[in-house]
């Protein structure tokens, strides 16, 4: 049976030492720290915009791209991370199930994350620190060409 998960993410916990932020010399012990991720910063949201994520069921978000594409001529479908390659999935399926008719245009881009490091300890003078660091994220166009 596995172990119980840490509330450090793995790629602190996997860190003996993690810098600390702006520029000073002093490590933090990430035993000390529970880190908290920020949720990204997002483009601006428009009706056409699908975010992909990887706790909804894919079928739903395929589905819902679907139901899009019905009302509008083109939709944008967003990806970051891990989500990346399901983002792409997704619009090769409405490809696929179009029997052509659609096309897709790709871009990338990266974007910068925050994390804050909180001290696990509330008695400690450790003040919450913040972390930054980027992260790969993918923006696909599915439209129909105009005739």
């Amino acid at each position: 049976m596995a172990e119980p998960r840490s509330p450090v993410s793995a790629s602190v916990a996997h860190n003996p030492m993690v810098p600390a932020p702006e520029g000073s010399t002093l490590e933090v012990d990430p035993m000390e720290f529970t880190l908290r991720k920020r949720l990204p910063r997002k483009l601006p949201k428009r009706r056409n915009d699908v975010y992909v994520n990887m706790k909804t069921d894919f079928k739903a978000q395929l589905a819902r791209c679907q139901k899009l594409l019905d009302a509008h001529r083109e939709i944008c479908i967003h990806g970051l991370g891990l989500a990346i390659n399901r983002a792409i999935n997704i619009a090769l399926q409405l490809q696929t199930s179009s029997q052509g008719a659609l096309q897709l245009a790709a871009n990338t881009s990266t974007v910068e994350l925050i994390d804050d490091l909180e001290p696990d300890d509330p008695d400690e003078a450790a003040e919450p620190l913040t972390r930054t660091r980027n992260n790969s994220a993918i923006h696909i166009k599915v439209f129909y060409p105009n005739p």
